[in-house]
């Protein structure tokens, strides 16, 4: 396993658990970001799950590897909703960059789970 998937691998996974978390438990300003975006909060709560249920993938993937890449694209998935929700509601382009800039880093994981 390359260094880069470890990086990658841990680096994203902290970011995904801990963005999941804040919008499972609602830690401020979680809240007014759904709103923003419209999102409801059930909905919320599931982006949230899933978000850190992605991150904990990405660590399993470094003992069951088809896991960490089934784990990636899903987060890859998420993203894209993200950029979608943000761009639906005319965010910022300094908004939308960032969620660009991960996507493109779980795109990134992805390719080096697959292609090393």
């Amino acid at each position: 396993m390359s260094a880069v998937v470890v990086v990658l691998s841990i680096l994203l996974s902290l970011l995904f658990v801990a963005t999941g978390g804040i919008k499972v438990l609602s830690v401020p300003p979680s809240p007014a970001i759904r709103d923003h975006l419209g999102i409801r909060p059930e909905l919320w709560r599931l982006i949230g799950v899933l978000e850190a249920a992605g991150g904990v993938g990405l660590l399993a993937g470094f003992v069951v590897p088809l896991l960490g890449v089934a784990a990636s694209i899903g987060l890859v998935l998420l993203m894209i909703g993200a950029i979608v929700s943000r761009v639906r509601v005319s965010d910022s382009a300094a908004a939308i960059s960032v969620d660009v800039l991960v996507l493109a880093l779980v795109l990134g994981l992805v390719a080096a789970r697959t292609f090393a």
